[in-house]
Formats: structure tokens, sequence, C-alpha cells
């Protein structure tokens, strides 16, 4: 039996590094130091089509974490045209972008995979 290897992380795209995590319960005053946090992620990486936006470690999903996300969206694509990509999306932060529609926004979407 033989193992193959890896070409590199699992899960990670080599093309987009920059990644911006958000944990937690987002509230309205934690939004615009995420797109202040985004800005200089991007800031510093004037080449980039695509980031990373990983929300797995976010609690109790609401429409807050919707505004931030949208307004993360309109940061990503200000900075040139940058496409933001969720990754490890709750259910229910799935459902309420659905819901308010704005899942084809946020084209690129991995759900979590529990």
């Amino acid at each position: 039996m033989s193992f193959g290897r890896y070409a590199g992380l699992p899960d990670v795209d080599a093309m987009t590094p920059n990644a911006l995590v958000v944990t937690g319960r987002v509230t309205r005053a934690d939004v615009p130091g995420l797109c202040a946090e985004l800005e200089a992620l991007l800031s510093g990486a004037p080449e980039a089509a695509m980031v990373d936006c990983d929300v797995g470690g976010v609690v109790r999903p609401d429409l807050t974490l919707v505004e931030a996300v949208a307004r993360l969206g309109l940061v990503a694509r200000r900075a040139g045209g940058v496409e933001l990509r969720l990754r490890n999306v709750p259910a229910e932060l799935g459902a309420l972008l659905d819901l308010v529609g704005l899942a084809d926004v946020v084209a690129h979407v991995r759900w979590d995979p529990e």
C-alpha cells in the first residue's frame, strides 16, 4: 500500500493566500473594523483577485453578520474587483444569505463540512 503526496495543504488555494478570519459574535460596532482589516489586507496584496473570509468561528449568525459580509464584499470589489470568497459557512448564515438574496453576490461559498 502506498500513499500519494499532496501538492500542498488540502483545501488551501495557492493563488489566494489572503484570508480574513471572523470569529465570535459580530456586532454593528465590529463591522467598520472588519472592513478596515480587509482594506489593510488587500493593500498589502494589490495583485489579489480573490480574498478568503473564514466565518467558521462566528457565534450565532444573524443579520448583522449578513450586513458585515455585504460590506466586506463591497470593500473587496472597490479594491480593484477583488472577489470575496466565504469559507466554513455555518448553515444558519447560508440560509440568511439566501433569504436576503446575497448568496449570488458572494459567489464562492464553501459550506461548513459538518
